[in-house]
C-alpha cells in the first residue's frame, strides 16, 4: 500500500482592482500547467505565515508589495503533480508597479472570465466569488 500524499501548502492572492476586476496571470514555461490562468501565488515555506508566503511570493512573481491578507477560504485539489491544500486570500490593496519577473502574462478579468484555460483548482473559487456578485457561475 503506498504513503498517503503529503500536502503542498500554497498561499494564493485574489487580487482585486475597485472595479471589483480580478489579476490573473499563466502559469510559466517549465511549471505543471504551463500557460494555464490562475491566481498568483506559491508555495508556503517553513515557519511562514499564509500572509508572509503570500508577501514574499507576490513580491517575487509580480514585483508588488500587498497590504494586509486574511485567509478567506481553503480549499484542497488533487493535481497529477501534486496535492495542494490552497489557502486564498482576498487582497485589496497593494503598491509598486507590475513586473511579470517569471515570463508570465497578466490580465485583469471581470466575472464571468473570457480567458481559458483556467488552472483546475481555482474553478470553486470563481464560483463562489461569482456568487458573491450575484452572478450565474
Amino acid at each position: 500500500m503506498s504513503e498517503p500524499r503529503k500536502h503542498t501548502e500554497v498561499a494564493v492572492g485574489i487580487l482585486i482592482r475597485e472595479d471589483n476586476a480580478l489579476l490573473l496571470s499563466t502559469r510559466p514555461e517549465g511549471k505543471p500547467y504551463a500557460g494555464y490562468w490562475e491566481f498568483p501565488g506559491g508555495k508556503i515555506e517553513a515557519g511562514e505565515s499564509v500572509e508572509e508566503a503570500l508577501r514574499r511570493e507576490l513580491h517575487e512573481e509580480l514585483g508588488i508589495t500587498i497590504g494586509g491578507a486574511q485567509v478567506w477560504k481553503t480549499t484542497e485539489h488533487d493535481y497529477p503533480h501534486a496535492l495542494v491544500r490552497l489557502h486564498w486570500c482576498k487582497v485589496h490593496a497593494w503598491t509598486g508597479e507590475f513586473e511579470m519577473r517569471e515570463g508570465q502574462a497578466m490580465c485583469w478579468q471581470q466575472l464571468p472570465l473570457d480567458v481559458a484555460p483556467v488552472l483546475p483548482g481555482a474553478l470553486p473559487v470563481l464560483a463562489w466569488l461569482a456568487r458573491e456578485r450575484g452572478l450565474a457561475a
